[in-house]
């Protein structure tokens, strides 16, 4: 049995560590140890890795502070990255030349497209990651940055000067002072301190103060914030128990296998990591009445659900789904947190109940008759700072050269910390060169519907990127990210390397060859369904069709294309993402078959709009 008390001892025990307040890594080993950047990020999560080896790559002097080195990368809730509309983001991340998707690529034990059954636009890539090695991996990539310095203290109070004239703002910010009492300058400061900004930790009725279990909140900060005249709102949020592996009668339930091939998140890595048939499989289970009755039973005993505070709608705890959708089962995902990792993560299993009550509850739920909770979901509160304040370039208003980043502007998910970080940082780089900021729109990216949602209509509740909110979604889709964003990072702020500018005008000029050889190969339906008789193509009609629109078909890709006319095109299948990418391109593609080969389509003279031609 797992005590509560025990548990809350163990919280309170882990805070009053001593921490060591001021210690130094450069990732420039030429660096002295300065106490002046040009950009000083505060707050070593998502966000603020993403912050600092933007500022660094774009050519300015970073300096990283975090409470703890062995925490940078660290993945707080579930181990996973990725998904519907969140798979979008880490592509945009990855074409600014972002961290996340490579150490994924690096780190994973199971990848998986999601809602491949629809269109291209609406793909969701997502993997299960192994929490270790993201985080030993990121670390290493993060203290081999050039130009970027890391740094252990505790940031309790801004430096504030006058303010320049010709911007609008109350002050400017021009350092930090740590909580020993020293101070470090910088032009540009990027706060990213998550859920720490008076966070506080709750299971059952007890709470903690801290930012996740075992780590100290900053409330310092928060009082600081509050005081230059910033709106403060407070949000919610929760992760759920921890189980033992060897616990979980696996046998009884539902598989998962991923993908094979698995599709990497980096478009400059051909493969990830490890092979498919070495992967690990996921599984699922879902709750019962039971459950929904010891929830029920035990309303009084969980403070967390009874506050009025806003928690996330689209991953809820298991209390706010049985109230709100009472007498329905709900899908438990149990995923694996590391190659070598006894443990297992229960994907919406969320709860903040008595540890022993979790105990019980899960042990109503099919395949975890038997098991042994390792460690206890909670709930964490914390303050949020209304995204309104921040202009798109995510500079606050309030004051001059001051950026947020990541969950304190309201987001919830690891991709819009990231997704925000990275143009946080290439904006405050931006900012000390006296250069104009670098805006996404919501025409150009998911990163520009996140920015543009929150800098316009704010949040009240924990904000997470969707498909649905991209109004251009059908244009914004994950395969062309590199196209839309690569070349503005490389010409006009200098955040994306050679190597991957080369790689992008290389797809991107393979892409428009591609496609033109595919237009200007032409045959009649009648001869293209002899050449790829796996193809539903109507004879009935012997009208001319490019081997651009027979790429649509489903059964058609372009393998099976270069087998049916191998000169011209067997060079375009040698790439793996070339070849899928010129299929998108075709399903996509405006002028295709199914217009030409419709009921309501006229015989003669069809007007083809790709072409500028008339085509008999």
């Amino acid at each position: 049995m797992f005590s509560l008390r025990n548990c809350g001892l163990w919280v309170a025990a882990s805070l009053t560590k001593k921490r060591v307040t001021l210690a130094r890594f450069s990732g420039d080993s030429a660096a002295p140890l300065a106490t002046k950047f040009d950009v000083i990020v505060i707050g070593g999560g998502h966000a603020g890795t993403e912050a600092a080896a933007a500022a660094a790559r774009c050519g300015s002097r970073t300096l990283l502070l975090t409470h703890r080195v062995d925490t940078i990368g660290q993945m707080s809730c579930n181990p996973s990255f990725g998904g519907i509309g969140k798979g979008h983001l880490m592509r945009e991340v990855d074409a600014l030349d972002g961290l996340c998707s490579r150490i994924c690529d690096q780190s994973g034990v199971h990848y998986k497209v999601l809602n491949r059954r629809k269109g291209p636009a609406v793909w969701g890539l997502r993997a299960q990651i192994d929490r270790k090695l993201y985080k030993q991996n990121m670390q290493k990539e993060i203290l081999n940055t050039p130009l970027l310095t890391v740094q252990e203290g505790a940031v309790e109070d801004l430096i504030l000067t006058e303010p320049e004239p010709e911007y609008t703002g109350k002050c400017r910010v021009s350092g930090v002072v740590l909580a020993d009492g020293s101070t470090v300058h910088a032009e540009s400061v990027v706060l990213t301190t998550g859920t720490f900004l008076r966070g506080v930790i709750i299971i059952g009725l007890e709470m903690h103060p801290a930012g996740r279990l075992g780590d100290q909140p900053s409330v310092g900060l928060a009082h600081t914030l509050e005081k230059l005249g910033f709106v403060v709102g407070r949000l919610k949020t929760g992760t759920p128990p921890r189980i033992a592996k060897e616990s979980i009668n696996f046998s009884i339930l539902n598989k998962q296998t991923p993908d094979n091939p698995s599709i990497p998140f980096s478009f400059i890595s051909e493969t990830v990591w490890i092979k498919p048939e070495d992967q690990l499989p996921c599984y699922l289970t879902h709750t019962n009445p039971k459950v929904d009755e010891i929830v029920l039973e035990n309303l009084h005993l969980n403070s967390h659900i009874k506050e009025t505070t806003r928690g996330p709608r689209y991953c809820p705890s298991i209390e706010s789904k049985v109230l709100r959708f009472p007498n329905r089962l709900h899908q438990v995902w149990l995923e694996p947190e590391g190659m070598d990792s006894d443990l297992i993560y229960p994907q919406g299993l969320s709860v903040t109940l008595p540890a022993e009550l979790q105990e019980k509850m899960i042990t109503c739920i099919k395949g975890l008759e038997k098991a042994k909770m390792i460690q206890p979901g909670y709930g964490v509160q914390y303050d949020y700072l209304d995204p309104r304040q921040i202009t798109p370039s995510l500079e606050t208003h309030l004051v001059q050269r001051l950026f947020f980043a990541g969950q304190i502007n309201g987001t919830t998910g690891y991709e819009e910390a990231a997704a925000q970080g990275v143009i946080a940082g290439i904006n405050a780089s931006l900012r000390v060169k006296r250069k104009p900021p670098f805006v996404i729109s919501r025409t150009e990216g998911y990163i520009g519907v996140l920015i543009d949602d929150l800098t316009t209509l704010g949040t009240n509740e924990p904000y997470r990127m969707f498909t649905s909110r991209a109004e251009f979604r059908l244009s914004l889709r994950p395969d062309n990210a590199d196209s839309r964003l690569t070349f503005r990072g490389y010409e006009e702020v200098g955040c994306v390397s050679q190597q991957r500018y080369e790689r992008a005008s290389w797809m991107k000029s393979s892409l428009e060859e591609g496609i033109s050889v595919l237009k200007s190969i032409e045959f009649s339906s009648s001869k293209w369904k002899k050449l790829i008789p796996e193809a539903s193509i109507s004879i009935g009609k012997s009208l001319p069709l490019r081997a651009l629109d027979v790429l649509k078909y489903e059964e058609v890709d372009m393998k099976l294309l270069a087998t049916a006319v191998p000169a011209p095109l067997k060079k375009y299948i040698t790439c793996r993402e070339l070849a899928e990418r010129l299929k998108i391109e075709a399903t996509t593609n405006k002028g295709s078959s199914a217009r030409r080969s419709s009921p309501t389509a006229k015989r003669l003279r069809l007007f083809d709009s790709q072409r500028c031609v008339f085509v008999l």
